[in-house]
């Protein structure tokens, strides 16, 4: 029996001699439990307690119900320390009470009921933030157009955007989509795409910052820009054509308008100038008539006064007449038989030719004695033919 218990004795008894950190007479490891009881002792005697160690119910050397405690004020101070927050200057705090809105913290280091009382959520009121749409539509001539949308916005009322609306970013991305739909289907293509740009961006981001306010999402769009506004990749060559046809158009009726500006002066110029020289060619031809009408009125009168004198002087008006017209001029000599001529013409243009002296030049051929006698044979024939 003896030595049964001997087999049953603990290994690391003194004297078992089968102890492993019993080696060349070295000392064990120390004692757990003894550590234990002594850290025991000093936390007792710390809060006024005797300083002999009790033994728990559950055995000799179990620790007492103040290391629980302990660890449960370690526990509290770790939690509560958890509800330390920081708000950076651009970013307002919301506390949340069990999920209810309970207060908005401003900038700076905070604290609230750990968790799960309350929670912090934090909004950038401040920061601009950007969002890109990029969608093909129709305009109101029925072409079809790329737009790249670009919006910035703030979230200036942090508890609406974080309460109102579940997805506030993405509602206003849904809604910037609707509204350049809206705005660029009321314009044709080349207001869309040229001179109509700064104003359909100016009507977007009145258009959708009203939409937000309606649906109180606590977001200001600061600003909305056409980045880009072109035709699709597949039809830009046949757009191309088209715009080209028709600027093509506009050029040739430029033309034609400038050719109508151009003719259509001229010929009512030229109308009002025919008009007028038919006007002076009537006002003349009726002059010429009144005053040949009035002449030979006045002609009559003298006739029947003396009709042998008018007679005379209408033969000899028209002889005058005739002659004045007539270059050559053939004189018939009583009792010869030679025909005389007179070369006016050659002499009237060395007349001209020679000036002044030519002239004294023209008279030598009348100068002879026979031509002088035969040139008022010629003027006095017709009077004795009047006579007879």
């Amino acid at each position: 029996m003896k030595s049964e218990t001997g087999k049953h004795m603990a290994w690391n008894e003194p004297g078992n001699g089968k102890n492993p950190w019993d080696q060349g007479g070295n000392e064990g490891p120390p004692d757990l439990d003894k550590i234990v009881r002594d850290w025991q002792r000093r936390f007792n005697s710390m809060f006024g307690g005797k300083g002999g160690g009790r033994k728990s119910s559950g055995g000799a050397g179990g620790p007492s119900s103040w290391v629980f405690v302990l660890i449960g004020v370690v526990v509290v101070l770790g939690w509560l320390a958890t509800g330390l927050y920081r708000v950076n200057a651009d970013e307002r705090g919301i506390v949340l009470r069990f999920g209810a809105f309970a207060a908005s913290t401003p900038p700076g280091l905070r604290w609230h009921l750990p968790f799960p009382i309350e929670t912090v959520e934090k909004v950038a009121v401040t920061r601009v933030n950007t969002i890109r749409q990029q969608t093909r539509m129709l305009t109101a001539d029925e072409n079809i157009v790329v737009v790249d949308l670009v919006v910035q916005y703030r979230n200036d009322d942090p508890q609406a955007y974080l309460f109102n609306v579940r997805d506030p970013d993405g509602t206003l991305a849904d809604i910037s989509e609707s509204v350049i739909r809206e705005v660029v289907g009321k314009n044709k293509v080349d207001f869309v795409l040229l001179e109509g740009r700064a104003e359909i961006a100016l009507a977007t981001q009145e258009e959708i910052q009203e939409t937000l306010d309606e649906y109180g999402v606590g977001i200001t769009v600061t600003k909305a820009n056409l980045q880009d506004t072109n035709f699709p990749s597949q039809v830009e060559a046949a757009v191309q054509d088209a715009i080209k046809a028709r600027e093509d158009k506009e050029r040739l009726a430029f033309e034609a308008q400038s050719y109508s500006n151009d003719i259509l002066p001229k010929a009512r110029g030229e109308a009002v100038r025919r008009t007028q020289d038919a006007e002076a060619y009537k006002a003349r031809v009726i002059a010429d008539a009144e005053g040949e009408a009035s002449r030979f009125e006045q002609l009559l009168a003298e006739y029947e006064k003396a009709p042998s004198v008018t007679r005379e002087r209408l033969y000899l008006d028209a002889i005058q007449q005739v002659y004045s017209n007539s270059n050559k001029v053939l004189l018939d000599a009583d009792g010869s038989g030679n025909m005389i001529y007179l070369p006016i013409d050659k002499l009237l243009e060395q007349g001209r030719g020679t000036g002044g002296a030519s002239s004294g030049r023209t008279s030598s051929p009348s100068s002879g004695p026979g031509s002088t006698n035969t040139t008022r044979r010629s003027v006095d024939e017709p009077r004795a033919r009047r006579g007879r």
